[in-house]
């Protein structure tokens, strides 16, 4: 009896061994998604911030620079402490590629960015951010790192999707329409934040060069992770060198202007501290993450979750006006996203559930084995003993 004992006992513990996986598997599949949530929270509280801190005067140019200062000063202790198992031996390749990641996102995306806020507003700047997990598609495609078929109705849906958002991006910047929410009396400060169609236009285009430089950065950080697994350290080296190139952009734009590079205690400090850490030296870190197992196009996929948060906060805290054509825009944009999102969704290839269910079952198998062994134990015993 304590044999067949033990066999139910070790039946129950492989039970609870498998409802223990079943809540791990299931917070593991989830972390990339609480990340990319994460990090879109993120970016539209930078958004917000940065526009409060540019309409203060702040030149775009500085603003880049101390924010990643911020983040390498923050980044380059865990990077030492963290990365030391991980972190491979610097080559040239590598650090060339770190260069070119510096210069893509830190510098050329950051500034043509923040300049097209300037022309626009924050709400159609991170509108327009949402073409971009179609420009990565389509250079994921050109590098043959996307594969398409055209009689596939999953890479149909990527070419739609594609094209609708392209479309989208289109229409929220030549049609204004009437205003939906915010005040029709001060025109002057819908002027000052580009509601005229030749801010508009020119905010549209560095936005758009931005998000193509955006786009580039993803996919090689991507490549570089291949060779340079220790996210922290990446995200550091970037930081560093982003600070350095930027400095350098800097005091050319900035050139007979010294009081550009003054900062107090105000929102301009506020905006530089929050997005280094949180943007730049953490958004790197937890986007490199991302990456590893789910791919950049995933870690782009949630782009318009951050247009409906700045749009909400732009509205209650800078009192930015709410237009039909670009709310038309965002809508036609955030749809070709998913539309997207769902054919790449297709081709992904994760851990097969069934496969960690078969384990799961044949533990289970196993264990009832053993119950039926220590059940043939208890019925031959007493013969043996008998003889």
């Amino acid at each position: 009896m304590v044999l067949k004992s033990c066999g139910a006992v070790k039946v129950v513990v492989g039970a609870q061994k498998m409802e223990n996986h079943h809540t791990q598997s299931w917070f593991e599949r989830a972390k990339p998604f609480i990340a990319v949530v994460s990090l879109q929270f993120g970016y539209a509280i930078m958004d917000v911030l940065t526009k409060a801190a540019m309409n203060k005067g702040m030149s775009n140019y500085v603003f880049v620079v101390y924010r990643h200062a911020v983040a390498f000063f923050v980044m380059a202790p865990l990077a030492f402490f963290f990365d030391k198992k991980v972190r491979p031996k610097m080559t040239l390749s590598i650090f060339m590629k770190i260069v070119v990641l510096s210069l893509l996102e830190p510098v050329i995306d950051q500034n043509l960015y923040f300049l097209g806020m300037k022309y626009t507003t924050a709400t159609f700047a991170v509108t327009m951010t949402n073409i971009l997990p179609a420009i990565t598609f389509i250079f994921a495609c050109i590098l043959r790192l996307e594969k398409i078929k055209i009689r596939s109705i999953h890479s149909q849906a990527k070419v739609v999707g594609t094209l609708a958002t392209v479309s989208g991006a289109m229409i929220m910047t030549l049609l204004k329409g009437p205003v939906l929410f915010g005040s029709h009396i001060n025109n002057d400060h819908g002027q000052h934040n580009g509601t005229n169609m030749q801010h508009t236009i020119t905010g549209f285009v560095m936005i758009t060069i931005g998000c193509f430089s955006w786009a580039c950065f993803v996919i090689l950080q991507a490549i570089t992770l291949k060779t340079y697994p220790a996210t922290i350290s990446l995200s550091a080296w970037i930081c560093l060198m982003g600070t350095i190139e930027g400095a350098a952009v800097a005091m050319v734009m900035e050139r007979g202007n010294p009081s550009a590079w003054s900062i107090k205690l105000d929102m301009r400090l506020l905006c530089a501290v929050y997005t280094g850490i949180t943007c730049s030296g953490v958004g790197y870190y937890l986007q490199g993450v991302v990456m590893k197992s789910r791919g950049p196009v995933f870690v782009t996929a949630f782009s318009p979750l951050c247009m409906v948060i700045v749009a909400v906060m732009s509205y209650f805290i800078l009192a930015e006006q709410v237009f039909l054509g670009r709310m038309i825009g965002a809508v036609i944009i955030c749809l070709g996203l998913y539309v997207v999102v769902w054919g790449k969704s297709k081709d992904y290839s994760p851990q097969n559930p069934n496969t960690e269910e078969a384990k799961q079952v044949v533990e289970l198998d196993n264990a009832k084995k053993e119950n039926c062994s220590c059940t043939h134990q208890v019925t031959t015993t007493p013969n043996e003993e008998q003889v």
